[in-house]
């Protein structure tokens, strides 16, 4: 039996990257995003396994929609055997003093509530589904661990993203759910363009960054996807092997 998975977040970086994989991997893919243009653009990209995904607009922000998305996915599919929690977005470097409760709520509802919305309702599929269960990836940060400067939202929600992993992987246990994270540092993507050219540093000073190739994260993410339901990543870090995270910085 073909094995469904939902990517949120799939029409650019690493969703993308992790959809098409899926795709040439011989699953049936549910492709998530708010722009039906973008989404048909990785499904072109897809070539033959094209005809393996399905493009679902939504924007994981709105609890409506992703409700809507879910009673879509339920009624073609009749299962999800695989959500990759991946939709997010970053800011700008600000000062808690100088960001706004506007950009705040922004944050908080496209990569925590949105995260939340998604997951609450693969759940209830995958608690309801036969055969039960189902897997969950979550997509954290090394932010989760270590912040940027100047990155609290971000920051502040990717910590809640832990939290939300782990209280769904102990909910999960009684209804074959396994719930993991992926923390990623420094892939090569539009939204990291701005580490090679130069951001500022823990000690004020500005400097680029290394970056590590897509391949790695999309490797990563196929062995967290492919496990059996009786083994689980609970968390793990994938990142450019000389980015200041550990040590001094």
């Amino acid at each position: 039996m073909q094995k469904i998975a939902l990517v949120t977040g799939a029409s650019s970086g690493i969703g993308r990257a992790c959809a098409l994989a899926l795709l040439k991997d011989g699953w049936q893919v549910v492709l998530v995003g708010r722009r039906a243009d973008a989404l048909q653009k990785t499904l072109a990209d897809a070539g033959e396994q094209r005809a393996h995904g399905d493009a679902m607009p939504a924007a994981v922000s709105d609890e409506s929609q992703v409700q809507a998305l879910f009673a879509q996915v339920k009624q073609k599919f009749g299962r999800l055997d695989l959500l990759f929690n991946n939709a997010g977005i970053s800011l700008p470097y600000a000062l808690p003093g100088d960001l706004s409760g506007q950009e705040w709520r922004r944050a908080v509802d496209i990569n925590l509530n949105g995260a939340f919305y998604c997951l609450s309702h693969a759940f209830k599929l995958m608690q309801e589904q036969s055969p039960q269960g189902g897997r969950i990836i979550n997509n954290g940060s090394i932010s989760a661990h270590v912040p940027r400067p100047g990155s609290i939202a971000y920051t502040a929600t990717k910590h809640a993203i832990s939290g939300l992993t782990r209280a769904a992987s102990l909910d999960g246990r009684p209804f074959s759910i396994a719930v993991g994270q992926i923390d990623i540092g420094n892939v090569a993507s539009d939204m990291t363009e701005r580490m090679a050219k130069g951001i500022v540093q823990a000690d004020g000073s500005m400097r680029p960054e290394p970056r590590m190739d897509m391949s790695a994260v999309v490797e990563t993410f196929l062995t967290m996807a492919r496990m059996p339901l009786s083994a689980n990543i609970l968390f793990t870090t994938v990142m450019a092997t000389n980015m200041p995270f550990v040590g001094r910085g």
